[in-house]
């Protein structure tokens, strides 16, 4: 494995470090009983990152990707997990989709999410648009907050289950509770662990420092098999799980080299 690929990650470090430290300096100045609250610490820190390029260029490196998997398949109601600016707002088909739920814990992220809907023609005085501020391990709060109470025709995970906590239990809660049986679609572009043990070793270098200033975010999460390989089970524990998809199909991102630490995989699957 060549050692630029290798240390591609430290750029990216520093130059988060670069556009972050000094508004959230001025954040800790502002309120210091951040200091002694390292979970929001790391929400405003990511935010600022967000804020400061690393939004609109994460979204450009995967615009094509991302309309060949959301264009053509979300439908219905959509929940956007980890909705960060709402850039996936753009990608949705307008004349399928009737209601663009955000999911976002980070309130920083929220007057963003409505800049990026209200031209795609979504809008909260209308009810087309729903700003959800929970975490996705807590499917109840979701499900509650949703339009009807009811479950969503499409969930949308774009470069979100690398940081949520206890990965595979959110998963399985979410298709069960939170999509919709018969139909209801999942779909994702993330970035996974890889299957070259070279690139492997060095996702897990990494992991534990880059997890620090991105608010969790994991290199080295084999999210790609996790939702191609999902049981689930009936909500009472009785019902032996069973394959959670009628269909579905994996695909990498075209002319990304093997060796990218950030190696992508897109997937779209149908809920029995």
């Amino acid at each position: 494995m060549k050692i630029s690929a290798a240390l591609s990650p430290f750029w990216d470090l520093l130059l988060a470090i670069q556009v972050a430290l000094l508004p959230t300096l001025r954040s800790i100045l502002a309120n210091p009983t951040l200091l002694f609250r390292p979970n929001a610490l790391t929400r405003i820190f990511m935010a600022y990152i967000w804020e400061g390029g690393f939004g609109n260029g994460t979204d450009e490196n995967g615009r094509l990707p991302k309309t060949q998997l959301i264009t053509p398949n979300a439908y219905g109601v959509v929940l956007d997990l980890g909705a960060g600016h709402g850039h996936a707002v753009q990608y949705l088909d307008r004349t399928k989709v009737t209601h663009y739920v955000a999911l976002e814990p980070n309130a920083q992220m929220h007057p963003f999410i409505r800049a990026s809907a209200s031209p795609a023609g979504f809008s909260e005085a209308d009810g087309t648009l729903v700003i959800i501020a929970c975490g996705a391990e807590e499917s109840h709060k979701i499900l509650s907050a949703l339009p009807n109470n009811r479950p969503v025709d499409t969930i949308i995970s774009v470069l979100t289950l690398c940081t949520i906590p206890s990965p595979l239990k959110t998963l399985h809660n979410l298709v069960r509770d939170v999509l919709r049986a018969d139909g209801g679609v999942f779909l994702f572009y993330e970035h996974v662990l890889s299957e070259r043990e070279d690139v492997q070793w060095w996702q897990r270098v990494w992991t534990p420092v880059w997890t620090v200033p991105f608010d969790g975010c994991r290199l080295d999460r084999a999210t790609h098999r996790w939702v191609r390989d999902l049981k689930i089970a009936g909500e009472d524990g009785a019902k032996e799980p069973e394959g959670a998809w009628r269909e579905g199909e994996l695909w990498g991102k075209e002319g990304e080299s093997e060796e990218n630490l950030f190696w992508h995989q897109a997937g779209r699957f149908v809920k029995e």
